[in-house]
């Protein structure tokens, strides 16, 4: 069982930044794809950015340009960069790590965008 634990979010004003990271207990021999997800009240949960061992990384459109994921070099860590926040980026974020056998989840952090 691997743990992921999440941390950075808060409360920040439009046009600001966050960065999100997710820490796993324990280095994943197996990874392939590290990624962060979004889920606002009422909606679904969404992809927001993904990373795979080779450094491919995948955005959705809402968050091109603005958001960059990254992992340090043992991939223990993933982090999201957050530029040019947007009221519509308010949500839970989730952290998840997919390997050869598993999917692993983030308990989420809260990201409010808000004057």
């Amino acid at each position: 069982q691997v743990q992921l634990v999440e941390s950075g979010g808060g409360l920040v004003q439009p046009g600001g930044s966050l960065r999100l990271s997710c820490l796993a207990s324990r280095i994943i021999f197996s990874i392939d794809v590290m990624g962060w997800y979004r889920q606002a009240p009422g909606k679904e949960r969404e992809l927001v950015a993904e990373i795979t061992t080779r450094g491919v990384t995948n955005y959705a459109d809402s968050a091109k340009g603005r958001f960059t994921i990254s992992t340090d070099n043992a991939k223990k860590t993933v982090y999201l960069q957050m530029n040019s926040l947007k009221p519509e980026d308010t949500a839970v974020y989730y952290c998840k790590v997919r390997d050869l056998y598993d999917a692993y989840w983030g308990q989420g952090t809260q990201v409010t965008v808000s004057s």
